[in-house]
């Protein structure tokens, strides 16, 4: 069946053939024979969504928008949201409140000092007016209210006005804020210093509308104004209730240390673009002066970041003037000594090299002519090797020692291997390797790879391919040039890789032999962590843990031992008897004995019942040198989650950790008490085949490319053992989190959101689960604002059958919905539904008879969809208001694919 709104578009396009100067909404509504109504709503719909062209006037005339012809262009606050991904909820709600019917909500922004409350609501103006909310020369107005804080009566007359004799001095009418914001938006920071006589003031007008100035008694004045406020203060007690309650929406700012490593990044780039163009030339920043900025303890937000930025140029550009430097320059010493300590703290910069710049680079180029960021190269002798070096003096000088040093390198090569295999593309062939390899050093490679393959009986991934021999030929042309090689955990990868160590010994002999050079055995260690790194070499290594069960009671242990071996097919859990009678001491010797017979030289995960049993681990790594761990008061369960672990080579550590999570996964269908909806965490599950490994790593996969807030949200791994049980197991996990979606490599029997495993290692669906992740953290932030706006009803409890009643109607009518209609309509019903409770009187709603009539499907939807709501709350929901309900899904929708 074809879609009104579908049909609306062609028959415009049709028309316009005929009338090039456009169509009005009545020719159409004729034409087809439908609601004038209905067809205006679609045509002004058709506009939003960018097809079509309004062109005011009397009628106004609509004209289509040919697609072919049209330059994308993205919505600035979205292209904010993009660079800003921690500022999506607050981004989204601003959005609902603009678009929300008639006239949009007023708003309260909250967050510390400098964290750009003022600069987000400039956005929401522009973004009005981009949305034809407000006229293109809408006025938006930023008042401070700190600035007249010591003086109310100047304060509520700059705000409202005042008439001339109202007070000493008030010789003339004065024309307040409030009526210069005609049209427009009044801004209002620090509104918290706002007197309470003004929040009263205020919050009249808010409800409707009339305002007077300051000495007035018999008129009333008319304004339409959208309130924006701000305040670092907690509103709960800084602001009056009554003031409060006429604020619906209340959006939140993070702080700049919440904001992540990227988003800041993002932040300093565009004020140094800023400064750029204020300057007209380009600006050279160093990559430590990069690193400095994205780590320094910014107290007061990204007002100081945009003021510190502001003040290294002026320094830098300084320098160019007096010809200490021959252009805008700066570097980590010209930096005050508060900035420069961002380069000692312990923000990890395996993350900044890996997400915003590359360990090879040394410049940051800021050019506001330019689309991005040009990065200038180090010389190409300096590779891995010189950042190795600097490296180790950077941590050295920051006290970084011995093992930690040790660690902190062996992390920075596999971050230099991951990162130097990922340059290569896959669409990169041999001709263009040959391009920057010279031809005998070329032969020379294949002969190596061809040896290594046929050696470890591999065919190596192409990047793997790539990697490899611009590797080599670094470190032939770095021993032509005397320079050193040095591999700082050489001994861990002969250890950890032996037999990829081995075949790199010997490819160092091709190389030697064929080149006439003396490879050092350090590159082995490289070569044979590139081979490590090979797909076919990443299944997960099999760890040799044994599970040993020492329990109270003549046959406990071995009697669980027997069961959990039976059941597993396996001969791997081991089970010490301790009779009550005997004393611990010699269960301890016989716990020895068993391992020294049995040569036992791996790690052990031990399961005891009670008491001293719990102290064995200890003296078992003293006296055999071995790791242990104890999980005390284990059941059969304990031990049958740690063997089947134990079986599919999970590390100690591994192992013990999720067995101790055993009883929050398997026994939740009979604990007494089941947590709250709102007590969940949200999850998205990871489903696969061959061992909870493969989950685990699509799990990685994804927190690599979302953007998580680990506290709302978990990433849980699922083992899929059989087609049988893995329905029980999801509905177990049901009772622990609110599951958003699936990743599987197979399609499931389940009716939540499902994402292929192919398309989640090309990245191909990764903005679809962003989303699903950021509706549901967008409903966590309006949780809070219900809590604090509603007078009648709990905010948190309306929230979950708010949703109930938004995936009822949206999947009866088969459409996906904005997220920030999402809000406008959760914001609606919930204030709906307080009103109903304080019994207020709702308005008519014009046309309803025939609105309903054309569109007796959907209001079939919606007023079944409320009635579950009236029946929990004692409220008769009218047809007004379900037409309301209505023209947020009858004019906003989007079908689905």
């Amino acid at each position: 069946m074809i879609r009104r709104i579908d049909l609306i578009f062609t028959k415009l396009k049709e028309l316009v053939e005929f009338n090039k100067e456009g169509i009005s909404a009545s020719y159409i509504s004729e034409e087809l024979n439908l609601n004038r109504a209905n067809v205006s709503n679609d045509l002004n719909k058709l506009v939003i969504d960018g097809k079509a062209i309004k062109i005011k006037g009397k009628p106004t005339l609509f004209i289509p928008v040919i697609e072919e012809n049209v330059i994308s262009n993205v919505s600035i606050i979205n292209k904010f949201s993009e660079s800003n991904p921690s500022l999506y909820s607050a981004v989204e709600q601003a959005k609902a409140a603009i678009l929300y019917p008639p006239n949009g909500m007023n708003i309260l922004l909250l967050g510390e000092t400098g964290v750009g409350k003022s600069t987000f609501a400039s956005l929401i103006h522009r973004y009005a007016v981009e949305m034809e909310m407000k006229d293109l020369e809408s006025p938006f107005i930023t008042f401070n209210c700190a600035d007249y804080a010591n003086n109310p009566q100047l304060l509520l007359g700059q705000l409202f006005g005042v008439k001339k004799g109202s007070y000493t001095g008030a010789e003339i009418d004065k024309v307040g804020l409030l009526e210069k914001a005609d049209g427009g938006i009044l801004f209002l920071d620090e509104v918290h210093r706002l007197p309470a006589e003004g929040q009263e003031m205020f919050f009249t007008f808010m409800d409707k509308g009339v305002y007077r100035r300051l000495g007035e008694t018999e008129s009333e004045r008319h304004a339409k104004v959208l309130i924006i406020t701000a305040t670092t203060e907690n509103p709960d007690t800084a602001l009056l209730k009554t003031f409060t309650r006429r604020i619906p929406m209340v959006i939140t700012i993070p702080t700049l240390k919440n904001r992540g490593m990227e988003e800041r990044f993002n932040l300093i780039k565009q004020f140094m673009m800023e400064e750029s163009g204020r300057l007209g030339q380009s600006i050279k920043v160093s990559m430590n002066s990069i690193k400095a900025f994205l780590s320094y303890n910014c107290e007061n937000n990204v007002g100081q970041l945009r003021a510190d930025i502001q003040l290294a140029c002026a320094k830098a550009y300084a320098d160019l003037l007096s010809n200490r430097k021959d252009e805008i320059k700066m570097s980590s010493l010209d930096l005050p000594s508060y900035i420069r300590e961002g380069l000692y703290k312990e923000t990890e910069h395996r993350k900044l090299w890996n997400k915003l710049i590359d360990i090879n680079k040394r410049y940051c180029i800021f050019d506001k002519d330019e689309q991005g960021i040009i990065f200038e190269e180090r010389t190409n002798d300096e590779n891995i090797y010189e950042m190795l070096d600097l490296r180790t003096r950077e941590l050295k000088r920051e006290g970084i020692n011995g093992i930690k040093l040790e660690e902190e390198i062996e992390r920075d090569i596999g971050d230099y291997f991951k990162k130097y295999m990922n340059t290569f593309s896959d669409k990169v062939d041999v001709t263009n390797i040959k391009n920057i390899v010279e031809d005998d050093v070329m032969k020379v490679i294949e002969e190596v790879i061809i040896f290594c393959e046929d050696e470890l009986t591999i065919k190596l991934d192409k990047k793997i391919y790539y990697g490899l021999a611009v590797h080599i030929s670094n470190s032939i042309d770095r021993i032509r040039r005397n320079r050193k090689i040095v591999n700082p955990k050489l001994n861990s990868i002969r250890e950890e890789y032996k037999k990829e160590f081995n075949v790199a010994l010997d490819a160092l002999k091709i190389i030697d032999r064929k080149i006439d050079i003396d490879m050092p055995i350090d590159e082995a260690g490289f070569i044979a962590m590139f081979l490590s790194y090979n797909y076919e070499n990443l299944k997960h290594k099999q760890n040799d843990v044994r599970v040993i069960i020492i329990a109270h009671g003549v046959s406990t242990a071995t009697s669980m031992a027997d069961a959990v071996n039976g059941l597993l097919g396996t001969k791997n859990v081991i089970g010490i008897n301790a009779p009550i009678e005997e004393k611990p001491k010699n269960i301890l010797e016989k716990t020895k004995e068993y391992i020294r017979d049995h040569e036992i030289k791996s790690d052990i995960l031990f399961l005891v019942d009670m008491g001293s049993l719990t102290t064995f681990g200890k003296e078992i790594e003293i006296s055999f040198n071995v790791k242990t761990r104890t999980i005390p008061l284990a059941s059969t369960l304990h031990v049958l989650e740690a063997t089947r672990k134990s079986m599919i080579g999970y590390s100690l550590d591994e192992i013990y950790r999720e067995t101790l999570e055993v009883n929050n996964l398997y026994d939740n269908d009979v604990l007494d008490y089941k947590p709250e909806a709102e007590e969940r965490k949200l999850a998205i599950v990871t489903v696969c085949t061959t061992g909870e490994g493969g989950a685990k790593t699509i799990k990685g996969l994804l927190e690599r490319n979302l953007t998580l807030d680990k506290n709302l949200i978990e990433i849980v791994p699922l083992n899929f053992i059989g087609k049988e049980n893995i329905y029980e197991r999801i509905e177990k996990l049901k009772r622990k989190y609110v599951l958003i979606c699936f990743a599987s490599p197979f399609k499931l029997d389940i009716n939540y959101p499902q994402f292929m495993l192919d398309d989640i290692m090309e990245g191909t669906c990764t903005n679809d689960i962003q989303k699903l992740i950021d509706v549901e953290k967008t409903y966590v932030k309006m949780a809070e604002t219900l809590d604090r706006q509603l007078k009648n009803i709990d905010g948190r409890t309306v929230l979950k059958d708010i949703k109930r009643f938004n995936t009822t109607v949206t999947e009866a009518l088969d459409v996906n919905i904005s997220t920030n209609i999402l809000i406008g309509i959760t914001f609606h019903v919930a204030c709906m539904i307080d009103r109903l409770k304080d019994k207020e009187i709702i308005d008519e709603f014009e046309g309803k008879e025939d609105y309903i009539k054309d569109n007796f499907n959907l209001y079939r939807i919606v007023k079944n969809a409320c009635a579950s709501i009236n029946t929990k709350y004692s409220i008769i929901i009218s047809d007004d208001e379900i037409c309301c309900l209505m023209n947020f899904f009858d004019t906003r929708i989007v079908k689905k694919n």
